[in-house]
């Protein structure tokens, strides 16, 4: 293999892992800011939640907005669903009770999969980044023995200047690799104590529901029905 393609390949790897330092913290900026934007918006719906006079005053207040006003939409959802759509369908077929738990056990696991996302790309490029700043060094290292021998000197300035330069490419790959393994580690920490701040909302949502013999007086976000009309079904996977 010549000098000129062993350069190539370096260089190649040094590329990469600039790349993924831009993939890290892009990756570190978004998912900052959506955990803070997220909080922000769960801490103001929660305030606004616990103030409501009843679980019917309620219904108004989930606008899909945060994770727990999403959460408190489709357990309104489950709630309004009226007895005859709970005999016209295996949908709703449920016991409200069990209705109730599905839809929120099902909203949970979408709200984890959105705040998962690009945590996988974080972990991928913590755990390849040092090897691919260690297969960069290798490379360099090879071009750098093939230049000593070509000048029939190994003399100690003759050996240190293109080792060192090959080293680089570890050390790039290890300054790459601990940021996106902390930011991984940080975001998963996050990522759980979320997923058990709305699985204790979902354990009040259904207690307070329970209060209320399960039922609402109407849907998240509409208005009062006109007597005699029948609710609108609640359509298997409206919630995605």
């Amino acid at each position: 293999m010549t000098s000129h393609y062993l350069e190539l390949i370096v260089e190649g790897a040094l590329y990469a892992l600039v790349l993924f330092s831009v993939i890290t913290w892009v990756l570190i900026i978004a998912k900052g800011m959506q955990h803070w934007r997220l909080a922000k918006r769960d801490k103001t719906f929660g305030k606004a939640f616990w103030s409501a006079s009843s679980l019917d005053a309620a219904t108004s207040l989930a606008s899909g907005a945060s994770p727990k006003a999403r959460l408190a939409e489709v357990g309104f959802e489950a709630l309004y669903v009226s007895d005859a759509d709970a005999s016209s369908d295996l949908e709703h077929s449920w016991d409200r009770q069990e209705l109730l738990e599905r839809y929120l056990r099902q909203q949970i696991q979408k709200e984890y999969q959105s705040l998962e996302s690009g945590l996988a790309v974080l972990a991928s490029i913590g755990s390849t980044a040092p090897f691919v700043g260690l297969f960069g060094t290798v490379f360099g290292i090879i071009q750098a023995l093939s230049a000593i021998g070509k000048s029939g000197s190994a003399s100690i300035d003759v050996v240190a200047g293109p080792i060192g330069e090959a080293l680089i490419a570890t050390g790039v790959g290890i300054a790459v690799a601990v940021p996106a393994v902390l930011a991984y580690n940080f975001y998963v920490r996050r990522l759980k104590v979320t997923a058990a701040e709305l699985d204790n909302y979902a354990t009040d949502f259904v207690n307070l529901a329970q209060k209320n013999n399960f039922r609402v007086a109407k849907a998240a976000g509409k208005s009062q029905p006109a007597r005699g009309a029948a609710p609108a079904a609640v359509p298997a996977g409206a919630y995605a």
